[in-house]
């Protein structure tokens, strides 16, 4: 086995160890790379079928490109799609301008809890990655919320030998981390491995490519000449910019990013 597929071997263990485990799963979709890796790491889980919908917390204000790709690919690879908003919040004005973290935390953080509630998921599968962020090294590959979706950072189970924390208090459920130990190369190394179609706006146009993607308003493109996925490899191993630069809510306040996900972001 080479390094790539060490990683894809693990992560299917994953997979498979959360579907053995939970009754009621669902797989968070963003539209970017990490978790389109993540749809296609299911499929080789399941043997070409995803068992568990994709749900994609909409905000209104995805970038327009986002939801075209969204809509294509969920229809091309016959998805069952699960797209939810906090309607009440964007009834009532939510937006950027209200404050960045205070719209993350109505538009994202609120949603997500809405809508594992409403369908009563006992387990979450996110494409999040531990180099990516911060408070994201903090994680387990399962990782514990409590009803109201919050998450104790400071109270971590060990996962040694490939033992997970499948038990958990009714009511509670379990978010899955399958890509955790994978670096922002790894995930463009593989996409490159597998032919993973991709949405083009992580590759340059006139200069400036998006490294990230989030909501619009929030969320700029980087100075990059980066047209293919050698290129962008060859650009991540020089740079010193983080993954996230982009996107107005990290840079809001240094603690910003675990607050919300203390609170239930993904």
């Amino acid at each position: 086995m080479d390094y790539l597929d060490q990683l894809e071997a693990q992560s299917i263990y994953i997979f498979r160890e959360a579907y053995r485990h939970f009754g009621k799963l669902g797989m968070l979709w963003s539209i970017g790379k990490d978790s389109t890796v993540l749809m296609w790491l299911a499929q080789k889980a399941f043997f070409g079928h995803c068992p568990f919908p994709m749900i994609h917390v909409d905000t209104n204000y995805k970038i327009p490109k986002m939801i075209e790709y969204r809509d294509k690919t969920a229809k091309e690879y016959g998805l069952n799609l699960i797209v939810h908003k906090n309607q009440e919040a964007l009834d009532e004005g939510m937006c950027p301008g209200k404050g960045r973290l205070e719209c993350c935390k109505a538009l994202k953080t609120e949603a997500l809890t809405q809508v594992t509630k409403k369908y009563e998921f006992e387990g979450l599968i996110l494409g999040i990655r531990r180099d990516e962020e911060g408070s994201r090294s903090k994680e387990r590959v399962f990782s514990e919320r409590n009803a109201d979706s919050e998450w104790d950072y400071t109270d971590q189970p060990p996962e040694l030998w490939n033992q997970f924390k499948t038990d958990f208090k009714k009511g509670n459920h379990i978010r899955v981390h399958p890509i955790l130990h994978w670096t922002e190369i790894d995930v463009w190394q593989y996409i490159k491995r597998e032919n993973i179609p991709l949405i083009d706006l992580y590759f340059s146009k006139s200069g400036k490519r998006y490294r990230s993607l989030g909501c619009a308003p929030c969320t700029t493109p980087i100075e990059s000449n980066a047209t293919t996925i050698d290129e962008i490899v060859e650009e991540l191993k020089n740079t010193k910019q983080a993954e996230r630069a982009g996107r107005a809510q990290d840079r809001e306040n240094a603690h910003a990013m675990q607050q919300l996900r203390k609170a239930g972001y993904m």
